[in-house]
Parts: C-alpha cells; sequence; structure tokens
C-alpha cells in the first residue's frame, strides 16, 4: 500500500481549536452543535461552514484555520470564526470555552454527533470511547517530504512534556479533582490507537505499520491513529496533539509559535545532516506522565543516567534556544508568551478559583471570560 505525502510549504501552519458549548444558566455542556453549524452552514454551496465542524460530541465544535503562515494569521483566523460562532450561540442562551475536560459535566449524558465515522467508533471501542468528553489543541507544521515527517516527529517525543504541561487544563473530571494537571490526556489514552506515537526508521516502515493495521482490521483509514504526534499526509504536516483546550487565544497562538518553531529549528538541522535527538520510549513516557500529573510544575528525565530538571527550566531553556527561529518566521511576540504561560498555565488557575472559596461553576465562568476577554484569570 503506498501513502501518498503531500508535501507543504514549509512551516505553514494550521490550528484546530475544540470548543466546549455550555448552557448560560446551568454551565453544564449543552447538545447544540447540530443546530448551530446548520445556522452557519447557511449559504455555502454543501450546507457546510468550511471552518467550523462537528466533532464526537454533540457539546463541541471544531474551529479549523486555513493555512496560515504566522501565529497572530492563525489567530486571527481563529478570532474570526469565533465572532461569527458567538452570533449563534448568545440568543441561544449558551456559551463558550477551551479547556481540556467540562468540571463536572457526565461524559454519560452527552449525545454523539450525527455522523456515521462516530458511531463506527462507539461501537466499535464501546466505553473508552463513549466517555471523550475531552477537548483539545491540534497544530498542524507543513513539511516538505516524507521523510522529514518521519525524522521531526520521532524527535517530538522529546517534547511532548513541554506542550503538555503548559497547555495543562483538565484537573477536574466528573465534579472532582483528579489530582492531575492534565486528566484528558489519560482519558484520551484509553483509545487502542491514541497516545505516545511508535518511532520509524522512514517513510517505508511507517507505510508498513499502517497496511498492517487495516490488513488486521484495527483501522479503516490511516485518520483513525490518533497518536500525540503524527505525521499527516494529506496535509503533508506533522500534527501535534498533545495539547489539552487552551483558555485563550492569545495562549493558543503562543503554542503555535512554540510548535511551528520546533518543527522550523528541526527541518533546518535536519537538512544541515545533524541527527535529531531522539529519547528512548521509558524516557517519553515517563516524562508524559510527569507532565499529566505535575504540569509544568514536573520534574523531566534529560538521560538515560536518570537526570531530572525542572519543566519550567526546561521550557525557559527551549524558549531561548527557538528565539532565533521565532524572528525568521515572524512569531517573536507570540513565542515570548511562553514564558508568562510557564508560571500559570489553566489547571494551576482552575485550582486557584476553588482554592478561594469558589465552585466548579465558577471554574466554567472563569474560562468562558477568559475565552470572551482573551485575558488570563488573576487571583
Amino acid at each position: 500500500m503506498e501513502i501518498e505525502f503531500h508535501s507543504s510549504q514549509r512551516s505553514s501552519l494550521g490550528v484546530e481549536m475544540e470548543l466546549q458549548i455550555v448552557d448560560r444558566e446551568t454551565r453544564e455542556l449543552s447538545s447544540a452543535a447540530s443546530k448551530i453549524l446548520a445556522e452557519m452552514g447557511a449559504g455555502h454551496p454543501d450546507g457546510r461552514h468550511p471552518k467550523a465542524k462537528h466533532e464526537l460530541l454533540e457539546s463541541t465544535i471544531e474551529m479549523i484555520t486555513g493555512v496560515c503562515q504566522t501565529a497572530a494569521d492563525a489567530r486571527s483566523d481563529l478570532e474570526e470564526t469565533l465572532g461569527e460562532l458567538r452570533s449563534h450561540t448568545g440568543d441561544a442562551g449558551l456559551e463558550l470555552l477551551c479547556s481540556g475536560t467540562h468540571p463536572f459535566s457526565s461524559w454519560s449524558a452527552q449525545q454523539v454527533s450525527p455522523d456515521a465515522r462516530y458511531h463506527h467508533l462507539i461501537e466499535q471501542v464501546q466505553w473508552p470511547a463513549r466517555r471523550l468528553q475531552i477537548f483539545g489543541i491540534h497544530v498542524h507544521v507543513g513539511v516538505r517530504s516524507a521523510a522529514k515527517a518521519i525524522a521531526i516527529s520521532n524527535a517530538l517525543g522529546v517534547y511532548i512534556p513541554h506542550l503538555l504541561g503548559i497547555s495543562a487544563s483538565s484537573p477536574y473530571w466528573q465534579g472532582h479533582d483528579t489530582g492531575l494537571a492534565s486528566a484528558r490526556s489519560k482519558v484520551f489514552e484509553g483509545l487502542p490507537t491514541a497516545g505516545l506515537p511508535y518511532q520509524f526508521e522512514n517513510w517505508e516502515e511507517f507505510q508498513r505499520f499502517m497496511k498492517a493495521l487495516m490488513f488486521a482490521n484495527a483501522i479503516t483509514t490511516i485518520r483513525e491513529v490518533w497518536w500525540d504526534i503524527r505525521p499527516h499526509p494529506v496535509f503533508g504536516t506533522v500534527e501535534l496533539r498533545i495539547c489539552d483546550g487552551i483558555p485563550t487565544l492569545g495562549e493558543v497562538a503562543s503554542v503555535a509559535a512554540l510548535s511551528q518553531c520546533l518543527v522550523e529549528w528541526m527541518d533546518q538541522r535536519h537538512e544541515r545532516g545533524e541527527r535529531l535527538e531522539v529519547q528512548p520510549d521509558w524516557i517519553v513516557r515517563q516524562n508524559k506522565w510527569r507532565a499529566a500529573r505535575y504540569g509544568v510544575e514536573a520534574e523531566i528525565i534529560v538521560d538515560g543516567e536518570g537526570h531530572v530538571v525542572p519543566l519550567r527550566e526546561a521550557l525557559h531553556r527551549l524558549t531561548d534556544e527557538l528565539s532565533p527561529v521565532a524572528r525568521q518566521l515572524g512569531c517573536e511576540n507570540e513565542l515570548a508568551g511562553i514564558f508568562t504561560m510557564s508560571e500559570r498555565p489553566s489547571y494551576l488557575r482552575q485550582r486557584e478559583i476553588v482554592a478561594g472559596g469558589g465552585s466548579l461553576a465558577d471554574v466554567v465562568d472563569c474560562l468562558v471570560t477568559e475565552l470572551r476577554s482573551g485575558q488570563v484569570w488573576k487571583a
């Protein structure tokens, strides 16, 4: 089986942002996606809005950018679609927010979107798929060859804790504090083809693996492989899927800039003939767990002897190292936002509200306000 990799313009950028629809009065998730999307699709040739779509649950709408060149372009693209969405939610008594989980709504009460693909997933996977009341940010960065996509995807495993820790926004699940910074990442790992990626020597090995999965009826299409990092042959990108939902568009732009700079930095090094660093599986696995558990307060493992460094310190060093690339890509301001984000990611802000006497409904209100205002909550 040949899987054609459609080359993309180098370091082009695309962002997918999964939004929660909540009832303004109850703050519960609301199954309103079909109605909203039908209204938004009216007037488009196929009845579908090109930048807003269904996800698994009726309480979710995914916004999708076009092909962008900079993180600022991606933010503007998302802002335009978000503005259009608000014109359909406001009068209906609905609000929007973005975080990895809803703090208290029950997954068992959610309706599945009217898409045969999602109903097939539920039928095949059952309970692990039914409880996917989770929300994320996906960043696509264009690369020009399949060989680069494999090399870069392998090497990005080193930075899974950086991306997860800084985006972690799902401490609450079903009304309880999970003790994790990112409960979403652990829920998602319940799917048989989600979680940490495998490493491949080359594109041919990747193709053989996908062929084997399909022959074994593990998947029907490579779209059903939902790894944290994956090559996307159709778009010609490396897709970073590790991040929790992120509450403000400014923070989304900063994570998009970090992702874009990482891929471009590795692309340049690959062209110079450098071998990109790949960590052993046990380190990648342990570091992801640490970021899911402790967020930016984690200590991550940096070598085979088990030496560790604080994740905040690693984020600051990485941001400094990527600054020249950010200048080349025109995203210096957005990348600099990583320094601010690393101090109080959303999981910390949410817990501060509860520690100060607030309820989980207050957490929802805060998340709604953060997305609407673009400003993070301050204690």
